[in-house]
């Protein structure tokens, strides 16, 4: 047999077990949803006011705004889309456009490339199934290229319809007001439209969103000046709880 045959192999070390996160603090469920309404009460008082920040003429452009909004600013969508939309104004200016011209007018959204594809895509699905129109139904909106729940969710607030978007925002804050122990935003969305009042859906969105925006940030939250800090589990561990800790991480308490 020859040496390299009979050498043995290293010793495999066992791998540690990870340590599961902590759980959501110990609340019946009556109690959550009583807490999730004076959460809608209180950022209803702070932000009354539940303009959709992309800017739009009508649910085609709504929809374009969204997609560009991925790994964007409002603001910077805001900066674009009116040269874009003075330039393509239907769904078939957009699926019959140069690629490389509408990718000039998208390009400081970032991902320009993808987004331009993805643009092409969506607005030549929609003239195939529905004569250019943007559908008013959920399932008919996520059959459409590129189109998850959270984009279906905006472009119907568009029409009026009730949704609740779960961005990056309201995925964070959900988690840290302890309304989800979930991740997935559409697991999510579903225990938020379990609490939320169904007239709230949207308002409750944005409010969300602009509360992220403002206070309740990714790094270094202001609990201190939160509107909802004394029903808001978080504002304990300032900000940065043990049910949303990464395995094997101590949470910090506040002062």
């Amino acid at each position: 047999m020859s040496a390299a045959r009979s050498a043995r192999a290293p010793a495999q070390r066992p791998k540690t077990p990870s340590a599961p996160r902590a759980a959501l603090p110990r609340e019946t469920p009556e109690a959550r949803a009583r807490r999730a309404l004076e959460i809608v009460r209180r950022l209803r008082a702070r932000y009354p006011e539940t303009r959709l920040p992309l800017r739009h003429r009508n649910p085609l452009q709504l929809l374009i705004a969204t997609i560009l909004s991925a790994q964007s600013t409002d603001a910077q969508v805001n900066r674009v889309t009116p040269a874009l939309f003075k330039r393509y104004r239907t769904a078939a200016d957009f699926a019959g456009a140069r690629t490389s011209e509408l990718e000039r007018y998208v390009h400081s959204t970032g991902f320009f490339h993808a987004k331009t594809r993805a643009i092409q895509r969506v607005t030549r699905a929609l003239m195939e199934r529905f004569g250019g129109r943007v559908p008013r139904t959920m399932e008919e909106l996520v059959a459409l290229p590129g189109v998850g729940r959270k984009t279906a969710n905006v472009v119907l607030s568009g029409f009026g319809v009730q949704g609740i978007v779960v961005d990056t925002h309201v995925r964070r804050l959900s988690r840290r007001m302890a309304l989800t122990a979930h991740d997935d935003p559409d697991k999510i969305e579903q225990d938020l439209m379990r609490l939320i009042p169904h007239g709230e859906w949207s308002g409750f969105s944005l409010r969300m969103i602009f509360l992220g925006r403002e206070i309740c940030f990714a790094r270094a939250p202001r609990c201190p000046v939160c509107p909802v800090r004394d029903v808001c589990p978080s504002s304990r561990y300032a900000g940065t709880p043990p049910w949303m800790a990464p395995r094997g991480a101590r949470p910090r308490a506040s002062a």
